[in-house]
C-alpha cells in the first residue's frame, strides 16, 4: 500500500513550481495524514503541514488513490460523501487534473 511520503512526492512532482492554483489547498486523509499544497507562494510547494488552506478536501486515502489512478469519479465521490470540501469549491475541482496520473 502506497504510504503518505510516496503520495506527497508524486504530488509535489505534479505540482511543480507553478501549479497555477494561486491559492492553498489542503488534502486531508484522516489518520492516514494531511498534504497541504501551497499553490500561492513562488515557487509552489508541498508538505505534510497542517495550516489553514483556501479549500480542504477530507477524502479516506484508499478513496484518494482510486480517484489518482482513475477509477473513481471526484464527482460521483462528492455525491457519495466519500470526498468533502470545506472552502472554495472552484479550487478543489481545478485540483483534480493535476492529481491524476
Amino acid at each position: 500500500m502506497t504510504d503518505l511520503a510516496t503520495i506527497t512526492e508524486t504530488i509535489r512532482s505534479r505540482v511543480g513550481t507553478d501549479s497555477g492554483l494561486g491559492k492553498t489547498v489542503k488534502i486531508d486523509l484522516g489518520d492516514d495524514g494531511k498534504i497541504f499544497i501551497d499553490g500561492a507562494s513562488t515557487p509552489n510547494s508541498v508538505s505534510n503541514d497542517d495550516g489553514p488552506a483556501d479549500a480542504v478536501i477530507s477524502i479516506s486515502k484508499d478513496d484518494f488513490l482510486a480517484m489518482a489512478a482513475g477509477e473513481l469519479d471526484g464527482m460521483m465521490a462528492f455525491m457519495q460523501g466519500k470526498l468533502r470540501v470545506q472552502g472554495d469549491m472552484m479550487l478543489a475541482q481545478r485540483l483534480g487534473p493535476l492529481l491524476k496520473g
